[in-house]
């Protein structure tokens, strides 16, 4: 990689510094006092305490768990979950032990949604799960909390947004930045142009993700014969399938792993990415998909079970505005100072947002600002919604959801209609397309980031995305390429588990 230049260092070391301060002092304790300011208005009579499920309790959902069962007006009354190790273990001994209470466990979410005294259905299933669930328990009657990605294509959101307006419902989604009081801080500053005027956003998602094993079918025993990875003896496979195929498994963990398979993840696009992607969407101030986009890149590095891309740029055309998008799986330095998270280039300067709170102002010379270091409770914010019945309380209105999720959508359908091609050959076509210096400066970076990982840039071959136009507020495709692009706004669906059309969610 080439080394950095004294700018460049003090840039690093300028927001490195703010985002140590964050993490360690200020955005802890204001954590804490809202937490705790919070905690003050809340209603202890049992008439007005909000009955909760949560479903899906692998991983994200045992922070579902913890906050709901933290608070004083919600009570988790239960738990479903396919698997019923995780449904035991994540779901009912986390609520007996942080309440005294046993929660009633479901491993079918239809059996669940029988139950007509449950107020609050709160989401954290795999990918291909979010949308079906969402809308199925709005239709039961059920406000609903599902994390990112709100739908596994651009169609399912839509879907959801519909859903919830006719039904008259809550439904906030999972990016929990939108209630970091720092986040929104800084979100107000850029927009009352404190960094002047802001056309191009880059989001960043650094995170490095190793092999997850090869598809065991490669080394099949015997001639015709086929072994695949065993589903775990916990797990109801037709249910954990759900609306996506019932295929052998080809990834040796079960669980997580799927991220990276395109039937039930979105990569880290749709994984991490999602968060990084919503703050870049709301700091540009669009409201719709844009104009276009372009996406390139590729599994480099190692061959494994995993179908979607570790090394990927999404570029997203909104006329006079730009959004790019960063995915680097591989071990990487930061851009300017950040591996997960947003910079905002401005006319008078710059802004860069971290993981999850607040983030830091930086001058035209890369002198520190202003830093914004507030967090927030984004379950809070959730529960005053439902008790108010105003969307316009949500943070994270479901809408708002769908839009940013939906880009993460769109960057993978024109990467998955791509072709392999040299890295020559990429570096060509960016430096001919229409926004030629930010998408020939990220390419050179993508170049640097293979030699410091030991990858000869010449040898490496990349699937170039097809150049989409779309209509933003249609929601759909036009021109060249649109008679591909648009059948992969849904998918198909199986028997019993097919996401509702907006027409049928009157």
């Amino acid at each position: 990689m080439t080394k950095p230049t004294r700018r460049e260092f003090l840039e690093n070391s300028l927001f490195a510094a703010a985002a140590a301060a964050m993490v360690g002092g200020n955005a802890s304790r204001a954590a804490r006092a809202d937490e705790a300011a919070e905690a003050d208005k809340q209603s202890t009579s049992p008439s007005e305490r909000l009955r909760v499920a949560v479903v899906g309790v692998r991983g994200r959902g045992t922070e579902h768990v913890g906050k709901f069962t933290g608070r004083k007006d919600t009570e988790v009354v239960a738990i479903c979950d396919v698997d019923g190790y995780f449904a035991y273990k994540n779901g009912l001994l986390a609520v007996e032990n942080a309440t005294g209470k046993r929660p009633a466990i479901y491993q079918d979410i239809r059996k669940l949604l029988e139950d007509k005294s449950i107020d609050v259905i709160s989401i954290a299933t795999p990918n291909h799960w979010h949308a079906l669930a969402a809308i199925w328990a709005i239709q039961a009657g059920k406000d609903v909390y599902v994390e990112k990605p709100v739908s596994h294509n651009v169609s399912e959101g839509r879907r959801i947004v519909d859903a919830a307006r006719n039904h008259k419902k809550i439904c906030q989604t999972g990016t929990q930045s939108r209630s970091s009081v720092g986040t929104r801080e800084l979100m107000q500053f850029i927009h009352s142009g404190g960094i002047g005027d802001v056309k191009l956003a880059r989001g960043l998602c650094y995170k490095s993700r190793p092999s997850i094993g090869p598809k065991l079918d490669y080394f099949r025993p015997l001639v015709g014969s086929r072994l695949d990875y065993a589903v775990p003896e916990s797990v109801n496979y037709d249910l954990w399938c759900g609306p996506a195929p019932v295929k052998p498994v080809t990834r040796r963990q079960f669980h997580y792993d799927w991220h990276w398979q395109w039937d039930y993840g979105n990569g880290d696009l749709g994984n991490q990415g999602i968060h990084q992607m919503d703050l870049a969407r709301w700091g540009l101030q669009v409201s719709d998909l844009g104009q276009g986009v372009l996406s390139y890149g590729g599994r480099v590095g190692y061959e494994d079970s995993g179908e979607t891309a570790n090394t990927q740029v999404s570029i997203h055309d909104y006329g006079d505005k730009t959004l790019v998008f960063e995915v680097r799986g591989l071990p990487t330095e930061g851009y300017k100072g950040a591996h997960v998270g947003v910079v905002f280039h401005g006319s008078q300067g710059y802004a860069v947002m971290g993981s999850y709170e607040g983030g830091a102002v930086f001058d035209g010379d890369g002198n520190l600002v202003k830093k914004f270091d507030q967090g927030g409770d984004h379950f809070a914010n959730f529960v005053k919604a439902v008790r108010s019945r105003d969307i316009n309380d949500l943070h994270a209105d479901i809408e708002q959801g769908h839009l940013s999720s939906a880009l993460c959508h769109l960057a993978n359908v024109s990467y998955r209609l791509g072709e392999m091609v040299p890295a020559g050959e990429v570096q060509k076509r960016l430096e001919s397309g229409t926004c030629k210096d930010e998408c020939v400066e990220t390419f050179d970076r993508v170049k640097q980031h293979f030699v410091a990982n030991k990858i000869n840039p010449d040898s490496v071959r990349l699937q170039f995305g097809a150049a989409l136009t779309i209509d933003g507020k249609a929601e759909t495709f036009t021109g060249a390429g649109s008679d591909k692009a648009n059948p992969m706004l849904t998918r198909e669906y199986r028997k019993g588990f097919e996401v509702p059309a907006s027409k049928d969610l009157v």
